[in-house]
């Protein structure tokens, strides 16, 4: 808990009981991207009582302060990860809703050349690829 704790107060956030859960249920779950009502759903499984409207708020203000980066694939929910520095790309199936992390290297220089190409510099970006299994 003391660790969730320095994370929070180095993100700017006051320690409360509802941000270290949420937390902790984000750092301890085996799924990367889980949604609002995915992490409420672990809460209320784990007998924590942090309301929905919690868990939205509480997201949101992680979001703002740099601990999570939320993602809205096809389907129109928002899915939220921890943003542990490590950049990755997504491929989302469209049959399961499975989201697969990659990185490419061959990708990332393609999209700085093709940048610099039209006179810009990549700031940031976002690749996801929808996909199926083959048939």
């Amino acid at each position: 808990m003391a660790d969730q704790n320095q994370e929070l107060r180095k993100a700017g956030l006051k320690v409360t009981l509802p941000r270290v859960k949420i937390l902790q249920m984000l750092e301890a779950s085996d799924q990367r991207h889980l949604s609002a009502e995915d992490v409420y759903k672990q809460l209320m499984e784990a007998d924590e009582d942090v309301g929905l409207a919690t868990v939205y708020r509480v997201l949101t203000q992680f979001e703002t302060a740099g601990l999570v980066e939320r993602h809205n694939f096809d389907g129109g929910h928002s899915v939220f990860e921890l943003d542990r520095g490590d950049h990755h790309d997504h491929m989302v199936c469209v049959e399961t809703g499975k989201v697969i992390e990659f990185h490419n290297d061959e990708i990332e220089k393609l999209q700085v050349a093709i940048a610099e190409e039209h006179g810009y510099e990549i700031t940031g970006h976002s690749l996801v690829l929808y996909v199926k299994p083959k048939s």
